[in-house]
């Protein structure tokens, strides 16, 4: 797991019941339990290993509403103003600054497509700006590249990934929520057709809402209780180097390399949309619905591998009973391999653009599984097949900024309360129903 994870406390007994129990300890799991304890409800968290220790601490840290598909932007707008909220009610452990987000690029058709985002994200109040190619270099002096131009975004930020799932973790703890890490939830257990029990390998905990937040393993999860959900994993490769001098204070994206400072005084660097599809048997299981994005991307971005993961990991077609070890259990947390290519194009583009950064150290690297969904958007929402059974998954990279706002709609859904905003777009029935959209940016 990433080598600066903040560990949160253990809660070693499990309690015989609870209103809600969530499957997950990433940041939607965490923040969803946090909400639904400040609704009043009593709630369990099960993390098969550590809070945060996947996803929710292995990705950019970006806090945007730039760039983000129109499905998602009202929940990335709702979800800056509760990291907003959020740190002045858990302090600096959360570690979130604005600092603005900037795409710059080489490519006039690029630009195009965002000057076509900014038009329609100002409907939504969000307040983006095209930048000349002048206006670029001069924000980045110290930079040796010349764009043709670029957006900007100046009230989106970031927060380290390692240490804000877990404060938030922290919070929901301090409010009665019960943490249960090491700990795997192996299935649900129905009577009359409803939501009796989820049974872990410690025990049981009656209930009758369950949320499954479990992000590259939700589609396993799901099936093993006659639930289809299309999900596929992509992996993709990030490094944080040593410290060095600053060159931005924004995070910054180009179209060979992506970074941004971090609190240690190094940066968290990666290459935008440049991930490997890991073909498995649940890749091929659901390739005819992927296809759209596999061919809009394989050219540019995607690549293809067989995983060393591929037949006992998430997307493996496993079976268990509920008191036997299920393949939760055998991956306590899922470590993918670093692409060692992506590494060296994203530093050597890096320091080719900022002179400034030559010779800084590589300190950490990381893979990371990306949980997708056909059209690249998450699903938060009910599971009619189940009555009480919930999900928020599939976030396909873009789930950390979003995060407490993905959190809180779940928490809102589950507590039958008003939804902080339209919840249809982000529908688990959508994709029985084909009603996808255009593949969103990854």
């Amino acid at each position: 797991m990433p080598f600066d994870l903040v560990r949160v406390e253990n809660d070693p007994v499990l309690p015989a019941q609870a209103d809600v129990v969530i499957i997950g300890g990433g940041i939607v799991g965490i923040a969803a339990a946090y909400y639904l304890s400040v609704k009043g409800h009593s709630v369990a968290v099960i993390e098969k290993g550590a809070v945060a220790a996947e996803q929710s601490s292995r990705n950019w840290g970006w806090v945007r509403q730039q760039n983000r598909d129109e499905r998602e932007l009202p929940l990335a707008k709702w979800s800056l103003a509760e990291w907003e909220v959020l740190a002045r009610e858990i302090g600096p452990d959360l570690s979130f600054v604005r600092k603005g987000l900037m795409y710059v690029t080489d490519s006039q058709k690029e630009l195009a497509g965002w000057e076509k985002w900014v038009t329609m994200a100002s409907g939504y109040d969000v307040h983006s700006r095209m930048m000349t190619a002048s206006e670029v270099n001069s924000m980045v002096p110290g930079s040796g590249s010349r764009w043709v131009g670029g957006v900007h975004s100046p009230s989106d930020g970031y927060a380290e990934p390692t240490m804000a799932c877990s404060a938030i973790a922290k919070a929901a703890r301090r409010l009665g929520t019960t943490v249960h890490q090491n700990c795997a939830a192996r299935g649900i257990e129905t009577q009359g057709g409803e939501i009796y029990a989820v049974v872990t390998e410690k025990g049981k905990i009656r209930t009758s809402r369950v949320l499954c937040a479990a992000g590259a393993w939700t589609s396993m999860f799901c099936r093993w209780h006659g639930v289809r959900f299309p999900q596929v994993g992509v992996r993709s490769t990030a490094f944080a180097t040593k410290p060095g001098p600053k060159v931005v204070e924004a995070g910054f994206s180009t179209p060979s390399f992506t970074f941004r400072p971090r609190a240690d005084g190094g940066y968290t660097v990666s290459i935008r949309g440049r991930a490997r599809v890991e073909l498995t048997p649940q890749a091929f299981m659901y390739a005819q619905e992927f296809m759209p994005m596999f061919r809009a991307r394989w050219s540019t971005s995607l690549s293809v591998g067989i995983s060393r993961f591929a037949f006992t990991g998430p997307e493996a077609l496993s079976r268990w009973s509920l008191d036997s070890i299920s393949p939760f259990e055998r991956i306590r947390v899922l470590n993918p391999a670093v692409d060692q290519k992506t590494i060296r194009l994203a530093m050597k583009s890096l320091t080719e653009s900022f002179p400034a950064l030559a010779g800084v150290g590589l300190a950490h690297q990381w893979g990371s599984w990306i949980d997708s969904t056909p059209d690249a958007v998450a699903a938060i929402g009910a599971v009619p097949e189940i009555p009480g059974f919930f999900i928020a998954s599939g976030f396909s990279g873009h789930g950390f900024g979003v995060g407490p706002a993905a959190g809180r709609l779940a928490a809102d859904l589950i507590a039958n309360d008003d939804p902080i905003v339209d919840p249809s777009p982000l529908r688990f029935t959508r994709f029985s129903e084909k009603d996808l959209g255009a593949p969103a940016a990854m």
